[in-house]
């Protein structure tokens, strides 16, 4: 996870206000996409984005401000790295299509694990089915 880890950290690091603003503009229909996913090894994968995806739209709206804007810029790294279509595994890989996925969403919910808790208390998702888990 060391190695995940870096690479959420750096692509994290790459995200700007710019940025944040154009993924912003693109969730409606990155909802829709994110939706479809077909990952049976990953059961929990879908819950994980769209809470990523909540938390990205409602900071950048102005309705939740305590996240911590590395928190913010890491989701928005995932988010852009689950919609790219060139992945480290192909997402066509039956097997393991979305395991790269997977690690870059689960990275950016442990390593903001307490923040993200607090926000799905405050904004009533169920944090329980949003887990840390594959």
């Amino acid at each position: 996870m060391a190695e995940i880890k870096k690479f959420v950290h750096h692509g994290a690091s790459q995200v700007t206000q710019k940025i944040l603003e154009g993924i912003h503009r693109k969730l409606p229909m990155l909802k829709i996409e994110f939706a479809q996913i077909k990952a049976p090894k990953f059961p929990h994968l879908v819950d994980q984005i769209e809470f990523l995806a909540n938390v990205l739209e409602d900071h950048v709206e102005g309705a939740d401000k305590e996240i911590p804007l590395g928190a913010i810029a890491e989701a928005a790294f995932a988010l852009a790295y689950v919609h790219k279509q060139m992945d480290l595994i192909p997402n066509s890989n039956p097997e393991m299509g979305y395991a790269d996925d997977s690690s870059v969403v689960r990275c950016v919910l442990m390593e903001n694990e307490r923040a993200m808790r607090e926000y799905a208390m405050r904004s009533d998702a169920d944090w329980d089915s949003v887990t840390v888990k594959p």
